[in-house]
């Protein structure tokens, strides 16, 4: 007896209370539903869509793999969210079987998709950003059955004299968000936070969708950025609005938005069969405006660990400085204290800024890589080894051509003030998984610290 596939895909991310949403399914089941799950301090299931006619479509193919540039175009619905649904992240499970709905089960696999419930007029202090346009680019839309999938790292099509391009309208799973918003979101409500969330298209999009927040929160792995979401964000902060990079790797890479909202170029390194397209990328950040100006932070003088994703690494966590600091009250910590230590808190990926010790061994910014003078490094983690495997070969990463001369590269948490507001940085991919898992109660303590501060 075979079973029946389905995949699935939203028009758009993110919708308004009372906005109708685009389903866009292929299944070979005569039809189909879609169960809502509200992910928070427990998974609640919010209600489903009707039964709707279920069609199987094809995957556009390129070079023997599904095409991660295009619109794949697959029949649509339109449903219309309950106005009693609360603002927040919603699981989506497309089913096929007539069995209860799905009530918090594995994030994990095909046939899932994601949707946020944006803010109505009544607003939270925290806006919540996730990750979309960066799980976009990671996706590589191989469903159940069906190998040969692409992304941008993946066999990525790459436009001549424009860059890479993504298409946000494929199936894919939510793995991204399994790892990082689901477990950091439950813990959050758990801690009494009421936050809002928005998608990386919608800052992009709205110049006032930071009006009336008191801080952003940059959560788990940021890589992909556009310039309007770097201008809004820049002008939020220099107004008196704070934002908490609890991310690594973040800001990395340049997108331009294309599509009516749909996609995404870059002009990468990334190869292409055996030929990269441009070498030095013209969109990394960090040449055209560093973004250490807006994080304190970049990339290039941090690094990656080596093992499988999310791999395994050196648990040594930071070595605090500035213990004094309101980041670290409560925490009893003292100057060479180590915050994290005993878990996977320093990567996968982390930034670092370029720094020195002076006379006393504190760690202190040089400013050659655009870290801002007034960033204070509250907690360091050199990086050895490095895993350096695939970036030897690309003009332009870390510190090249003399990648060493801004000093060793470590994870380096800090915090800065540019214009009336403030910037805290965890500089890691991972800070919000570690909070989220209980590992280590002074971390927690860290992050409340930062959220109590900022948000009020």
């Amino acid at each position: 007896m075979s079973v029946d596939v389905i995949e699935g895909y939203f028009g758009r991310e993110s919708v308004a209370p009372g906005e109708p949403i685009r389903i866009h399914a292929s299944t070979t089941a005569p039809r189909f539903r879609v169960d809502f799950v509200r992910l928070g301090a427990e998974p609640r299931y919010a209600g489903s869509t009707h039964w709707l006619p279920g069609q199987h479509s094809p995957r556009p193919m390129i070079a023997g793999h599904a095409d991660p540039s295009v619109d794949w175009d697959w029949p649509a619905h339109t449903f219309t969210p309950p106005d009693d649904w609360r603002p927040g992240l919603y699981a989506a499970f497309f089913e096929t079987a007539d069995v209860a709905p799905a009530r918090g089960g594995p994030l994990r696999g095909f046939g899932r998709d994601a949707l946020v419930v944006r803010a109505g007029r009544e607003r939270n202090r925290i806006l919540y950003k996730v990750s979309t346009f960066t799980r976009h680019a990671y996706n590589r839309g191989d469903g159940t059955g069906f190998g040969d999938g692409a992304s941008l790292y993946d066999d990525p099509v790459y436009l001549p004299g424009q860059g890479h391009k993504v298409s946000f309208r494929r199936a894919g799973g939510i793995d991204f968000l399994a790892y990082w918003d689901a477990p950091f979101l439950a813990w959050l409500e758990r801690s009494g936070y009421a936050v809002d969330l928005c998608t990386d298209l919608d800052l992009h999009e709205d110049p006032g969708l930071l009006d009336g927040y008191r801080l952003l929160l940059s959560v788990g792995h940021d890589e992909y950025w556009s310039a309007e979401m770097r201008t809004r964000t820049g002008e939020f902060v220099s107004s008196g609005g704070n934002v908490a990079f609890l991310s690594g790797n973040t800001c990395w890479w340049r997108v331009r938005v294309t599509d009516g909202g749909t996609a995404f170029v870059s002009d990468t390194d990334h190869r292409v069969g055996d030929v990269y397209p441009r070498l030095p990328a013209p969109d990394l950040w960090w040449p055209i405006a560093p973004e250490n100006t807006l994080t304190g932070v970049s990339f290039r003088n941090g690094g990656m660990w080596p093992g499988g994703w999310p791999g395994d690494r050196p648990r040594t966590g930071f070595t605090v400085q500035h213990a004094d600091h309101w980041v670290f009250a409560g925490t009893g910590l003292r100057d060479g204290d180590r915050l994290g230590e005993g878990t996977p808190l320093i990567g996968y990926e982390c930034d670092g800024a370029a720094f020195h010790r002076d006379a006393s061994g504190l760690a202190r910014p040089t400013g050659a890589d655009g870290t801002p003078a007034d960033f204070t490094i509250l907690g360091i983690a050199e990086l050895t080894p490095v895993h350096d495997d695939f970036h030897h070969l690309r003009t332009g990463h870390w510190n090249c051509p003399d990648r060493d001369s801004d000093g060793p590269r470590a994870a380096t948490m800090g915090v800065h003030s540019p214009g009336a507001g403030t910037v805290f940085t965890g500089a890691t991919t991972d800070w919000p998984v570690v909070v989220a898992s209980g590992a280590d109660p002074l971390l927690e303590r860290v992050t409340r610290n930062v959220l109590d501060r900022l948000s009020t």
